[in-house]
């Protein structure tokens, strides 16, 4: 490759970095080009997955900032880059590595850090982002602070703490209600205990008015 069109591909590289949210390292060898176009179809838009050569790929990550991909980087290697839910394209790894053994998920990216293989077998064990934010949209955390925390939180450490709320909710299923094995109390009883709440208020309010109103003796 002459050296314009290799500082191409690095600046490419570059660029595929700085703009994905993550990117998963993988070995392909011993897949054909047909597996290679399904697995690319499988990923959709959750990444684009490239075939790269290990020595430009080293000098891109470095440019990018990109620690922990230089032991990675031996033999064919192909990275996917995810753009979309980083769960979703975890799965469709995991799930195509399942049926094709040739594929070898060996490590990545996510935040800017480093995540092993089994770190990304475990982000695809997860639920969607989705199920996520409608969980606790829902309200069905422990609570609203923790909900915050995790929304906020970058992808990397946000599916670190999902899978550790998950572990924990399969061993008490009430830590997604309400916390301390109390169930959250029903938003109609919330209610409820406001109206209560109100009234004695609003009764005194209109006693005063009452008297305010009424003719001096």
């Amino acid at each position: 490759m002459a050296r314009p069109d290799k500082a191409a591909a690095v600046a490419d590289l570059v660029e595929s970095f700085q703009d994905s949210a993550g990117a998963v390292l993988t070995e392909y060898r011993g897949l054909t080009v047909k597996q290679l176009q399904d697995l690319r179809r499988a990923l959709g838009e959750n990444a684009h997955y490239a075939v790269v050569k290990n020595t430009l790929t080293k000098i891109a990550a470095d440019e990018a900032g990109v620690d922990g991909f230089d032991d990675l980087l031996t033999g064919p290697t192909a990275i996917a880059f995810i753009n979309g839910d980083v769960v979703e394209a975890a799965k469709g790894l995991r799930d195509f590595a399942k049926a094709h053994p040739a594929l070898v998920i060996k490590g990545g990216f996510l935040d800017g850090k480093p995540l092993e293989a089994n770190e990304i077998a475990r982000l695809a064990d997860l639920e969607s982002r989705e199920v996520l934010l409608a969980k606790l949209a829902g309200g069905m955390l422990a609570s609203l602070s923790q909900a915050v925390y995790l929304l906020n939180a970058p992808l990397s450490q946000a599916a670190r703490l999902a899978g550790a709320l998950q572990a924990k909710a399969e061993q008490d299923p009430s830590a997604l209600k309400g916390g301390a094995g109390e169930p959250a109390a029903a938003p109609e009883a919330a209610a409820e205990a406001a109206t209560e709440e109100a009234a004695p208020a609003a009764s005194d309010e209109a006693a005063t008015d009452e008297a305010a109103d009424a003719p001096e003796a």
